[in-house]
Parts: structure tokens; sequence; C-alpha cells
């Protein structure tokens, strides 16, 4: 199929689109920050942007992308990880359109990718975590409290955050108990909050919760019960001041917004994939501001200086999306 006519950058100011994930809009995390920067970006531009958001967004991943680039818009920014294949496919097809896909490396001259190194956050999470068990730092907490991870859904994407964060907290503790368990949506807080109490009541002090909305639950089953989450994707600690011990932020705005404007500067690599890590500023930990009164200096020095390891290569964190599965977490 010869490849369709799309706008380029011009005097006319192609447009711009980004596709809202699953989980929608309002999942105060990965797709309100992507929007976030996408809105500012257009903004710095001067072109028009529209965002396209649908609940079937993943079974309907070719008909948008294509209605998308044949509808004139320069730019298409896909939030949706499950969209990889879709993107491979329809690219070819419209050539002189620029897709843009997150968390995942998709091949093609006019196709850029931008990864985050979510298990460089995570280690960090992992490490905060199962030090403020072992110093027994937070109130309200069982000498032999566990930790817990919920999951949006069983993905190598979503593994990616799981095995970093297992890795910080066994640095610290070899032998600590990891409870995961995955919600298989990103959407439903109210079964984020069940699955949070039925663990926080199994014994678990403190979840890793990597599951958009649904984490939102988990959120507040901390705060019900006394006990402790962490955060994913933006700052979540004001959700629950005091039990959210911090959130791993992934700058998604930050990134949007660049590739945004990169693209209008034409600037973006072809082909090209652009990594977001702890050494970029794209990657990191919140800055505990409810939280870190409470925690001991040996617990913060831990945070410290596991990120200097990451940042020096004295700690390789395992990249699930780039190198499989590890032993310790099949």
């Amino acid at each position: 199929m010869p490849a369709a006519s799309c706008p380029a950058r011009s005097a006319e100011a192609p447009h711009a689109v980004l596709v809202v994930g699953q989980g929608g809009l309002g999942d105060q995390s990965y797709n309100d920050l992507g929007t976030a920067g996408f809105l500012q970006g257009v903004r710095d531009i001067g072109v028009t942007g529209r965002i396209v958001e649908t609940a079937s967004v993943v079974s309907e991943g070719a008909d948008i992308l294509r209605q998308a680039a044949a509808a004139g818009f320069g730019l298409i920014v896909d939030l949706e990880y499950a969209h990889g294949a879709v993107i491979a496919e329809v690219a070819p097809q419209f050539a002189r359109c620029r897709f843009v896909t997150l968390n995942q490396v998709v091949h093609g001259p006019n196709i850029t990718s931008i990864l985050f190194q979510e298990q460089e956050g995570s280690y960090l999470a992992g490490v905060l975590a199962a030090a403020s068990l072992r110093d027994r730092a937070l109130p309200g907490l069982d000498r032999h409290a566990g930790l817990g991870v919920i999951g949006g859904v069983r993905s190598a994407g979503i593994d990616k955050f799981i095995v970093g964060f297992i890795q910080g907290a066994r640095s610290i503790d070899p032998k600590i108990t990891i409870h995961v368990a995955y919600a298989n949506s990103f959407g439903d807080p109210a079964l984020g909050f069940e699955m949070a109490r039925a663990m926080y009541r199994g014994g678990v002090g403190i979840i890793y919760a990597v599951a958009g909305t649904t984490g939102i639950g988990a959120i507040r089953a901390a705060r019900d019960m006394n006990r402790y989450a962490i955060g994913v994707d933006q700052d979540e600690d004001g959700l629950a001041p005091g039990h959210v011990l911090t959130s791993m932020v992934k700058h998604t705005d930050l990134a949007v917004r660049n590739v945004v404007r990169s693209w209008h500067d034409g600037t973006l690599p072809d082909d090209g994939v652009i990594r977001m890590g702890l050494a970029s500023g794209g990657i990191g930990l919140s800055d505990m501001r409810f939280t870190r009164a409470i925690l001991p200096p040996d617990v913060l020095s831990d945070v410290a200086r596991a990120r200097s390891d990451i940042l020096n290569d004295h700690v390789h964190v395992w990249d699930v999306t780039a190198q499989g599965y590890p032993d310790f977490y099949q």
C-alpha cells in the first residue's frame, strides 16, 4: 500500500493529537500527566491539540490512529501501551506523520519511542519501604509486617516497576516477604481498595500501587486502615497525607511536552529512542513532604546511597522490557 499523505511541519502549523490510554483522564497519574504535558506543549508552539479518549482504546487502536492521521494530524502521541503492534502497522501507511509511543520501542522511520527507566525509581521505592520496616520507623505497623504490590495487569511494562521494587527491597532485606497481586484493571478504585484491605489484613504494612486509578483505591485503604502506600507516576503524596510514604514520579508531562516541541523544531530522532531515567530527571521519588519527618535518617541515607549507586553504575537494576524476567520473578 502506498504511503498516505499527512501534513509535514510547515507554516500552516499542522495539528497534534494525543491518544489517552487505559484508565482514562482523571487517573491522577500517567494519563493526566501525559495530557498536561501535551496541552502545555501545543500551547508553547501555537498549534491546535486534540485529545482522543475512549473506553475501547485497546480494541479500536488501529481505527483511532488511522482516523487521526487521515484527518491531518501531523503528530500523534499515543499513551496506550497496548498499541505497539498497531503503531507498527499503521505508521508506514502515513509516512509524513510522526508517531510517538511511550514505554516501549517500536521501530520505523516516522516513529519515536520514549522509554522511562521506571525500574530505577521503583528500586528506590523498594529500598525506602524495606528500610522503613527494618527500622520499625512507621507508627501503627506490626514488627513482622511485609510489603505488597498491586499491579494493573501482568505485562512487561508493569512488571518493570514490580521487579525493580522487589530488587530494591531485597537489597535491604533479602528475606523480606513481598505479596504481589494484579487487578487486571487500571480504572477500578473500588477494586484497588478491596485488594489493599485484604493485603493489609493479611499482614502487609506498605503497598506499592502500580495500577492507575485502581491504585488510588489502595491509597484510600492505607489511610482508612492506618497503613502505608507508595504512589506512582505523579506525586500522589497528598492523596492521603502521612500515609503515602513517597511516590515514584515518572515525568510523563515533561517527556510529552518535550517531544511536541522537538517535533515542531524538527529535532525528533528518526526511528529513535528517547530514554528518561534518574540521570535525566525523568524518574525519581517525591520529596516526601508529609512523611520525611517520621523517617529515620538511616532510611533516607539508604535511599540516597542507592540513588548514587545507580547513577555511578555500582548497581544495575533489572529491566524486564529489555532483559526479560529474572529468576526471582517468573
